[in-house]
């Protein structure tokens, strides 16, 4: 089966961890849903507590160099929550005028993992 995605221009409100941001999403003619949860589809980053404490607040700070404050893509699987009450999405950021896959580059640069889930 394959997944429907869906891609709005979004703007990055906070970054909490280094797979997990609020954007305020365009919707389009207006409308906008604001502080809306993202969870970075197909990775995992260490966490923000624990033994991984460390590494969690360096994967975070890098996503948030990336993203906080930026205009995204952000492209949704399916357009429903996932179990934790975020939206599964891919962030894309215009770079050198061409677009990357922020998710993508999480795990290049050493800051996350592949995860399937």
């Amino acid at each position: 089966m394959q997944k429907t995605l869906f891609h709005y221009r979004a703007k990055v409100v906070s970054v909490y961890d280094g797979d997990t941001c609020r954007v305020d999403i365009d919707l389009g003619l207006g409308t906008w849903v604001h502080n809306e949860s993202i969870r970075l589809h197909r990775i995992n980053a260490p966490e923000m507590r624990g033994a991984e404490k460390v590494q969690g607040k360096l994967s975070r700070d890098y996503l948030r160099g990336l993203i906080d404050g930026e205009e995204i893509v952000l492209q949704t699987v399916l357009d429903k929550k996932g179990k934790y009450g975020r939206y599964l999405g891919e962030i894309w950021l215009e770079m050198d005028g061409e677009y990357k896959c922020v998710n993508d580059m999480m795990v290049e640069n050493g800051f996350a993992v592949y995860k399937e889930y």
